[in-house]
């Protein structure tokens, strides 16, 4: 099962929110925090970085993203690059963004059981199943671009899949401390556990999927699904 087939392939219109009650906003990302919106120029330069990037990748793995053959890819100054997203680390970030708005469109719009549509329990195991294969599909990019510890948790996109989880948790175990439940149900999907999981130790993703359901009926005390 991969997260393609979970999500869907192009990025929607921005979906009206169906949920409840404390819906997370679909994350604006793209740009770094504070920063206005980009003119057209900017916008179609950013487009190219990130395409020249992307392509790097495919070429040569992550390794091969650096700032000064990114600007070398798209035949621009390095110093463009570095104006665009401040370090390496922002840029990896910003190649992980769109991939990040499909699954927030998709949890927030998109069909059951992972949009609105399903109770609350199916979409909570669609959702960590949805999170587990897109982390896989992406593992290294995921590693390179992990926010230093100080700044892991606050980043716009970390926080979006937290609130999220917390609104189906609330919803399917009230009265427990859905906050802390939700961090720890998102540790089990780090990207580099999941590393260690399935390149060191050969897990196969199957049973990764097994376990988050597995997971979901311990902390909501309800039967795995069949």
């Amino acid at each position: 099962m991969l997260y393609a087939v979970v999500m869907s392939s192009a990025l929607p219109p921005f979906p009206k929110p169906q949920e409840p009650f404390e819906t997370p906003s679909l994350l604006e990302v793209g740009t770094a925090p504070g920063e206005p919106g980009l003119r057209a120029d900017a916008a179609r330069n950013r487009a190219r970085l990130l395409e020249a990037a992307a392509r790097l990748i495919a070429e040569h793995g992550v390794a091969g993203v650096t700032m000064e053959a990114v600007a070398a890819a798209a035949d621009v100054g390095k110093g463009t690059v570095f104006r665009r997203f401040g370090d390496r680390t922002g840029l990896l970030m910003a190649l992980l963004d769109h991939s990040a708005r499909r699954l927030q469109a998709d949890f927030l719009g998109g069909p059951p059981p992972l949009g609105p549509g399903a109770p609350p329990l199916e979409r909570l195991r669609a959702f960590g199943v949805a999170v587990l294969y897109r982390t896989a599909e992406q593992l290294d990019l995921q590693l390179a671009a992990q926010p230093e510890p100080t700044r892991r948790f606050i980043h716009p996109a970390a926080g979006a899949l937290r609130a999220h989880l917390t609104m189906l948790l609330r919803q399917t175990v009230p009265g427990g401390d859905c906050d802390l439940l939700a961090h720890t149900l998102l540790a089990s999907l780090d990207p580099a556990l999941i590393h260690h999981l399935t390149r060191q130790c050969e897990m196969p993703m199957e049973r990764l999927e097994a376990a988050w359901l597995d997971l979901v009926a311990r902390v909501t005390r309800t039967d795995p699904p069949d």
